[in-house]
Formats: C-alpha cells, sequence, structure tokens
C-alpha cells in the first residue's frame, strides 16, 4: 500500500532550492510583495496562523492543516511507516524557532501502528520581528495518508507589519491556543503528575520498559516514543499494580540500545515531553573484569593473531601498494647496499605502530566519550581525502619525471632518516580503510573490549602491516633475490607513477561522493594549479618562485574550504545515490523492520566509496547478473549502507554486528531475526549457498 513506501524529499531538492532563493529574494527585496499565503495538494489545505498585525516581541504562529475526513498528516516520529512534515525557512526578517508538535495519536493500519493527527492539526514555531515588516519564506513537504499515501509539497511567505501591540483575528487566536495547549512541556518540578520511577531493557531482548508512579485510581497517561529508530509505535503493554504503572514497548528489530532516550506522555489533553531518560541496561557485566573470550567466544590471543594477519594481508591491497613502492626505490636503489636496512625497517615498523596506536587511542577517547565512530573514519573527512589527493599527485609527478622530488618530499618519504617513519605512518593512513579478510572481527571486538585488549588488537595490525617489509630488511638473502641496480629502475619509477595515478583517480570519486559533483572540479582544479605552479617554479622570470608559491597557497585555502563547507551542508547525497542503483535501497531502520515483520528476506551491504573491497565486491559479486537474479526471484530486500560520509545511525547498526568496519554483509533469512554475516571477500557461490541452503 501507498502508506507502507518510504517517502524520499530528494528528488526535488534543485528545485526547491531555487524556489527557495526566488521567493526570498522575492517577498525580502520588495518589501510589499504580494505573499502567498497558502499551500495545497490533494486531500490537504495549508494556511498560516499569524497575527494581522505582530508586536515588537516573541509571537508563536503556525502551519494551520486543514486535511479532508478519514486523511492524516504525521507527528515528528511518523511510526512504522509515513514520513514527518518538514518546513525549511528559506528567509525571515527575524528570528525563528523550531517547530512545536502537538502530541498524537495513534494509527493503526493492518499490522503497522503510525504516529500522527487524524483530521487539523496545527504546527507551530515561535517568531521574534526584528524589522518594520515580518517577512517569512518556507518550502513545505508533507505526506498524507489514508489508505494510500500522497506526497504534497509547496511554499508559503507570510508579510505583516510590526506595531506596538499584536492584533489577531479570534477564530486564528483560538486555533492557535487549542494545539499551544497540545505541545508537550518540559517536565519541570511538580508540573508532571507522575514519576518516572525505571527504564529497562535487557541488551539482547526485543522490548523496553518504562515504570509510572502516581497515587493510587491514577489513570495510565498514553506514551509514545521519541526514537522512532528504538522503538515501535505499537501500542506498549500497560499493567497497573497499585500506584505503578508498567509499559512494556517492542524495540525495532535490530535495534542498538541506546544509553538513553525520549516520551511524550499525554492524558488526552496535555502533554509533556521526558528527554534524555537514562535506560538501565538488565543482566550486564563490567566488560574486562578478566581476560575471557570476547566476539562469539573467541579469545583475545586468536583475535590479536587474526589483526596480525589481517595487517599483513593489506601489503597486497591497492590502495597500500602506491604508498610502498616509494620505499621500494630505497631497497633496490644504489643506496641498497649500504649498512643500515635493519634500522630503516625498525624506522618504518615505528611509524605504522604509532599511528596504529594513535588511531587507536583516539577510537577509544571517542568511545569512552560515548561518540560513534568507525575504523577508516579519516576518509569520511572531505579536507583530508583532499589532501591526499594533493599528496598523491606530488608524488605521481615526480615519478613520472615532470620535476625533481628527491631532495624534499621524497627526500623525506623514501631516503632520508625519518623518511621510513614517515612512509609507515602514510601507509596506515591510507591501509587503514581496506580491512583485510581477518579484520571485521577483531576490529568489531576492539569496539568492546578493554582498552588494553583493543589497543593489543591495534598494535596486532601494526605487527602484520610492517612485518613483511622488515623481514626483508632483516635478512640480506631476500634482498639478494631482487634485481641489481641499473638503467631499468628509472622506467621501473616511471612505471610505478600509474598506480599513483590510480589512486588520485579514485580518491577524486570518493571525494565526489563526500561533497557531490562539485568534488571532481574541486580536485581538479587543485591538481592543475600545482601543476601550473611547477610550471612557474621552473622558469627564471622575476617573482615566478613567489607567485608559484602564491598560487599553491591560494589553491589549498579555496579548496579545501570548498570542500568543507561542501560536505558540511550535505552535498553530497548519499540517499540520492544509493536509490539510483537498481533495486537497492538506503538504510533505513524502520524500512528493514518492516521487511522482516512480513517475513521478507533482507540483505544489508555496509559498504563505502573509500573501501576497496567493498567496490571489488560490489562490481564482481553483487551487481553481476547471476546474483541480481537470485536476489530479485527470492524476492530479498536489498540495503545498501553507504557509510562514505560519517552516518551515526550505520555506525550504530555496525555496532550492534560486533564491526566498526566496512565490508559487512548481513543476511537475514525469511522469518529469521538474527543475521548471518558473511565473509569480507564475496564470491557468487556464497550467495547462492543462502538460498540453496533454506
Amino acid at each position: 500500500m501507498g502508506c507502507h513506501l518510504s517517502f524520499s524529499f530528494l528528488n526535488r531538492a534543485v528545485f526547491l532550492t531555487c524556489c527557495r532563493v526566488l521567493l526570498l529574494v522575492f517577498a525580502c527585496g520588495t518589501g510589499s510583495a504580494i505573499a502567498q499565503e497558502t499551500a495545497s495538494g490533494d486531500h490537504v489545505q495549508v494556511r498560516w496562523l499569524a497575527p494581522d498585525t505582530f508586536g515588537p516581541g516573541e509571537e508563536t504562529i503556525g502551519f494551520y492543516f486543514e486535511v479532508d475526513p478519514g486523511w492524516h498528516v504525521y507527528w515528528r516520529n511518523a511510526g512504522d511507516s509515513g514520513a514527518a512534515p518538514r518546513f525549511d525557512f528559506a528567509g525571515a526578517s527575524g528570528e525563528i524557532g523550531d517547530i512545536l508538535w502537538p502530541f498524537p495519536v495513534r494509527l493503526p493500519i493492518e499490522h503497522l501502528t503510525n504516529l500522527g493527527y487524524e483530521g487539523d492539526v496545527a504546527y507551530l514555531f515561535s517568531a521574534t520581528p526584528d524589522a518594520s515588516r515580518m517577512e517569512i519564506v518556507v518550502s513545505l513537504e508533507w505526506l498524507v495518508c489514508k489508505v494510500d499515501c500522497i506526497p504534497g509539497y509547496g511554499n508559503m511567505t507570510l508579510s505583516r507589519p510590526v506595531a506596538d501591540a499584536v492584533q489577531w483575528q479570534p477564530q486564528d487566536k483560538a486555533l492557535r491556543d487549542r494545539f499551544a495547549a497540545q505541545v508537550p512541556v518540559t517536565v519541570t518540578g511538580d508540573n508532571f503528575p507522575w514519576t518516572v520511577a525505571n527504564v529497562s531493557a535487557a541488551p539482547d531482548g526485543d522490548t523496553l520498559q518504562l515504570i509510572l508512579e502516581a497515587g493510587e485510581g491514577a489513570a495510565a497517561p498514553e506514551i509514545f516514543p521519541l526514537d522512532g529508530g528504538l522503538l515501535t509505535a505499537r501500542a506498549p503493554q500497560v499493567e497497573k499494580s497499585g500506584d505503578t504503572i508498567r509499559y512494556t514497548f517492542q524495540r525495532v528489530p535490530g535495534a542498538v540500545l541506546t544509553p538513553d532516550t525520549g516520551f511524550v506522555v499525554s492524558d488526552g489533553e496535555r502533554a509533556w515531553q521526558l528527554d534524555d531518560i537514562e535506560i538501565q541496561a538488565a543482566a550486564t557485566s563490567a566488560p574486562g573484569s578478566s581476560n575471557v573470550p570476547v566476539d562469539g567466544g573467541q579469545p583475545l590471543w586468536l583475535l590479536v593473531l587474526a589483526a596480525i594477519a589481517g595487517g599483513a594481508i593489506l601489503n597486497l591491497m591497492p590502495c597500500v601498494f602506491p604508498v610502498l613502492s616509494i620505499k621500494l626505490f630505497g631497497l633496490v636503489g644504489p643506496e641498497a647496499a649500504a649498512s643500515g636496512r635493519l634500522k630503516e625497517g625498525l624506522r618504518y615498523a615505528a611509524g605504522v605502530l604509532v599511528t596504529f596506536a594513535a588511531l587507536g587511542a583516539l577510537l577509544l577517547v571517542l568511545r569512552a566519550g560515548g561518540a560513534a565512530i568507525g575504523w577508516g573514519f579519516q576518509l569520511q573527512s572531505a579536507p583530508v581525502v583532499l589532501g591526499l589527493i594533493l599528496l598523491f599527485w606530488v608524488m605521481a609527478l615526480s615519478f613520472s619525471g615532470l620535476y625533481e622530488f628527491g631532495h624534499h618530499l621524497m627526500n623525506l618519504a623514501g631516503n632520508s632518516r625519518g623518511g621510513a617513519f614517515v612512509t609507515g605512518v602514510l601507509a596506515v593512513f591510507v591501509a587503514a580503510p581496506c580491512t583485510g579478510p581477518f579484520m571485521g572481527a577483531a576490529l568489531g571486538a576492539a569496539t568492546l573490549l578493554p582498552a588494553y585488549g583493543a589497543m593489543a588488537i591495534f598494535l596486532g595490525l601494526g605487527v602484520g602491516l610492517a612485518l613483511p617489509f622488515v623481514l626483508l630488511c632483516a635478512f640480506p638473502a631476500l634482498l639478494n633475490r631482487l634485481p641489481a641496480p641499473g638503467p631499468w629502475m628509472e622506467t621501473l619509477r616511471q612505471f610505478l607513477a600509474f598506480p599513483l595515478y590510480a589512486t588520485v583517480i579514485w580518491l577524486l570519486w570518493v571525494l565526489g561522493r563526500l561533497v557531490g559533483e562539485s568534488g571532481w572540479l574541486i580536485g581538479a582544479m587543485l591538481m592543475l594549479a600545482v601543476v601550473f605552479a611547477f610550471w612557474l617554479g621552473r622558469h627564471q622570470f622575476r617573482g615566478s618562485r613567489w607567485l608559484a608559491w602564491g598560487l599553491v597557497l591560494a589553491a589549498l585555502v579555496m579548496s579545501f574550504g570548498a570542500a568543507n563547507k561542501l560536505q558540511q551542508n550535505g552535498s553530497g547525497s548519499k540517499a540520492a545515490q544509493v536509490t539510483s542503483d537498481q533495486g537497492w535501497q538506503p538504510y533505513n531502520r524502520n524500512a528493514i523492520g518492516q521487511a522482516l515483520a512480513r517475513n521478507q528476506a533482507v540483505f544489508i551491504d555496509y559498504t563505502a566509496a573509500w573501501c576497496i573491497t567493498c567496490q571489488v565486491n560490489k562490481k564482481l559479486v553483487l551487481e553481476s547478473e547471476e546474483v541480481e537474479t537470485l536476489f530479485r526471484e527470492n524476492d530479498v530486500y536489498l540495503v545498501r549502507a553507504d557509510w562514505t560520509d560519517q552516518d551515526p545511525e550505520i555506525t550504530r547498526a555496525l555496532g550492534e554486528l560486533g564491526r566498526n568496519s566496512v565490508p559487512v554483509y548481513a543476511w537475514y533469512a525469511p522469518g529469521e531475526r538474527e543475521p548471518v554475516l558473511l565473509p569480507q571477500i564475496l564470491q557468487a557461490e556464497m550467495i547462492e549457498a543462502l538460498f540453496t541452503d533454506e
């Protein structure tokens, strides 16, 4: 049915942005422009609830939705399906507050429950003018449902004079006051008739209990969860004993237990909002009290060995090889015969271990502070990706012979005493997102282990990554198998520029996924500026060297600023990118829960643009014709959880699976609520086995 469909607001983003700009110029630029004070769609009429004249202070106004009988619109938590309306203020000649939501009612539709309003409703907000006229420009989007659902959108403007006293039409003020009385108030002092005695949930259970205490004979209020990703909208089971009222809510299948939650409590006339109520997790034990097995019964020593194996395999990953090629010149070049190879290997190992320890410590500090972050987080930052693009571009140009890099960065990264250490740092930074087949379980366990166990896993990864290079340096017999120095080295150096160019192209694609199509332009313009600066630097006319440095500095400032701004503004729309993949849906906890509730098989691809393994699995397996046919014939609900950009919901879902890195492939068989995790290196036969084993 239509009301069960996920409602996306992304398809009209460009159109709405243009509308907002034009409306703002029109409304604010003329002052006396004719305001478009209504909006309409199928079964919905929207108009302002606002005074004829504003006073100098704050005033509560709103949008009044007149809905046809039998149809409904939604609350801030829409429930099992549907979508809350959106109000995007493009401009205002004053201060605008957040939307105030009257308390909802439950709207059962077959096996689903939505939260919203039967009939008319007013969404309110505060407005404080700071000019002689109050001008507001807003874009609205809504979903109205009966059995089918119909999206609607419109643009509204408001233009009112400001005087010494506010003047309302009596009927509009009465409507405003009626719905303002239904807006939940914050619980303070004695204004709440009940007392929250306890909120508890077992980490591995499927319910959450809220206990209120009230006077003998007091009625049980209606309670609505604020977090639709944690609790379903279904009416809780209510048990009353004396002055205690116990509510048992159903948790969303697969939802991670959060440390706190919120509710709206209503007696049918008034409402109160309970924010950040601490959840007492039942049957928990102190982590790390002893060196016990973790992650499905795996002891710590085995996880460390898996981390070492995964770190060693990272040396074969395409994202690491271009960095190690820098040190390859140090091994096969003329300086290879010099003493101190073992010191070089140990310096490289020190760079690897120190960087892994620093990244691990940062993750542990953020974990202790309650932040949701995962392995490979550095490539979720557009400025960091842009910096890597610049670094690899400069190295590739040097390898191609455009300029001599040997006395500057190449000297640092390749041959100087600090070069091996720096190469180790760079290797870790690029390798961290490329999880190998043994790394997923180890890194996932690191999110649950005490600090010493987690740090042991991080250092194990470093040992594995550094070990092959250290062995080459420690045993001359291995080095003797390398060809003798000669003219072929210049050809090899030029050849190794191409993996670096390929890495630049890959990173440009990652940047585009983070900030949108402009990412390609920003990265390409920065690369062009660097090449032009090198060209200027090779000419001896007056001031060329200073002009070159100035050009590079200006390009850096503009490029990094633009990339950071675009990412903050959310220009790289993952949902739009995911929906372009045929048959795959963006990650939505509610939609996944609904698919599981109707006993539909679910396959979730936790992926990221910067994850090479993810992209190889996607192209060779998940998007192959035979696998797509299997998914289609077996009616599998396909989800692509894109973790390219930081997404707390996906980070939380990975944490529930005992992982904090990608790729992860979760399979929910029909009727099953517990997932099966597939290996990180996929084969089509593995997907076929999911259906032959049923």
